[in-house]
């Protein structure tokens, strides 16, 4: 039961963070699921995928709902989204766990100095 407690706490937080923030779930969920439910690197990377689609689809509804989205933007990103997604998962299962480590470390420390300056 403790570890269904783990599992429901990991999934809101990640659903706060993706909702007020629009997209970043993943940088939580994946070390979350490492560290507090011992999933191997490369399993909490592709089931990070899964739970943020229905949290990304969720939040699309919202924001059309109560922001304006540009759409010619959305598409054509997303366009670039699904090729890089395509790519990146065919390439997950052939690094190594520590090297995965350190390229999503590297993706969190570049985001968190853009956003300080």
């Amino acid at each position: 039961m403790q570890k269904m407690g783990k599992k429901i706490a990991i999934g809101l937080i990640t659903g706060f963070a993706n909702g007020l923030f629009g997209s970043g779930g993943g940088t939580i969920v994946v070390p979350s699921m490492e560290r507090f439910l011992g999933v191997e690197e490369h399993k909490a990377h592709a089931t990070a995928i899964s739970i943020i689609l229905p949290l990304s689809l969720l939040s699309l509804v919202i924001y059309c709902w109560k922001t304006d989205v540009v759409w010619t933007i959305a598409l054509w990103a997303s366009l670039g989204g699904v090729i890089g997604g395509f790519v990146g998962a065919r390439l997950l299962s052939k690094i190594s766990g520590i090297w995965l480590h350190r390229i999503f470390g590297l993706f969190m420390i570049a985001a968190a100095v853009r956003m300080i300056l």
